[in-house]
């Protein structure tokens, strides 16, 4: 039975990845503007050198052919051991600038690397210079480690992805920039972005974001005895005294602790896309976060979900992580999916 045409062979199939891997580049080499100054010269030396047999003048040709050659050995020197990582910090909000690490790594043993620039670039919806970001190092020496940071400033948020590095170089001279590409592909949570929030005491009255449900925090007149510190309890109510008595931080237990329970409420039921809505969503992550930071528990309820009241880093995380992913929903209610709900990576 003969074989359909359009049919592949299994064993085929993964050759042309490998083919562009093998084809493509290991260096990308662009001459800089002094590099095609320099060209030129070498070229007018040469047209003379052959034109007139001048000895003086082979040997100058000869010297900057030389002078090329070097150029581009000592810059694969700096290129060849370079290894970088990127270390994002554990939040990330739209519209502010956050820090974002590089590791910048020389694997070589005895040869120092100069004037690495690292480029980070992400995968943006729309690929402009603002979707990189670069950071510079003098020298990195043979087996070294250099850390260098820049800061990114998301203007939206939800997903963005960090696709790879692009390292390059102009030393020794300035003629060439000698580059290479290092996959480094990452993924993070961009968390809506913050506003201060002046004031929890009248949090009773509804809001287009959130609603008070519940009795306020007690205050320090109503501690009734010392527990142990758990993640997420307010600084301001540990017991110095006593922690340094047991050796082990202790927070007073406020009467009315388990009655503070917060519900911020968001509407997505018929809301449509734009302006508005990423207001309301910014102003429901900005309450979440003041209320946590206030010692309260906090509940999320959408029209179409709700997450339980929870306290802690790993709830705050869980409920601003819903918020980064939140889309509007039409009049009949659908259920989101599972990956607003999962913690970032």
């Amino acid at each position: 039975m003969d074989r359909p045409r359009n049919s592949r062979s299994p064993a085929r199939s993964p050759l042309r990845p490998r083919l562009t891997r093998w084809l493509r580049p290991p260096r990308a080499l662009r001459p800089t503007r002094a590099g095609w100054l320099f060209f030129a010269i070498t070229l007018g030396v040469g047209f003379a050198a052959l034109n007139t047999g001048n000895n003086l003048m082979y040997l100058l040709l000869s010297l900057m052919l030389a002078f090329l050659i070097l150029s581009g050995v000592l810059s694969e020197s700096s290129l060849r051991g370079i290894r970088v990582r990127r270390r994002l910090p554990r939040e990330l909000y739209a519209d502010a600038e956050n820090k974002i690490v590089l590791e910048i790594s020389n694997q070589q043993r005895r040869v120092a690397a100069f004037a690495v620039v690292v480029e980070d670039r992400r995968a943006p919806p729309e690929p402009d210079a603002s979707n990189r970001s670069r950071t510079f190092t003098l020298r990195v020496g043979a087996g070294e480690t250099q850390r260098r940071s820049y800061g990114f400033r998301p203007n939206r948020r939800g997903r963005v992805q960090f696709e790879e590095f692009r390292v390059f170089t102009r030393f020794p001279f300035g003629l060439f920039s000698k580059s290479l590409t290092l996959p480094a592909s990452q993924s993070a949570l961009v968390y809506p972005a913050l506003e201060p929030v002046r004031s929890l005491q009248n949090f009773g009255s509804p809001r287009d974001a959130g609603e008070r449900v519940s009795a306020p925090m007690g205050s320090g007149a109503d501690a009734i005895g010392l527990r142990a510190y758990a993640s997420g309890d307010p600084l301001r109510r540990i017991h110095w005294r006593a922690s340094m008595r047991r050796r082990s931080l202790l927070v007073r237990e406020v009467e009315s602790e388990h009655e503070s329970e917060v519900e911020v409420r968001l509407r997505t039921r018929g809301a449509q896309p734009g302006e508005r809505f990423e207001r309301s969503v910014g102003w429901a992550a900005s309450e979440i976060a003041a209320l946590l930071d206030a010692g309260s528990r906090v509940a999320l309820r959408t029209d179409d979900d709700l997450i339980d009241a929870g306290a802690g880093a790993r709830h705050r995380a869980r409920l601003l992580s819903y918020l980064a992913l939140v889309e509007p929903s039409s009049d009949v209610a659908q259920p989101l999916p599972n990956e607003a709900l999962a913690e970032p990576t």
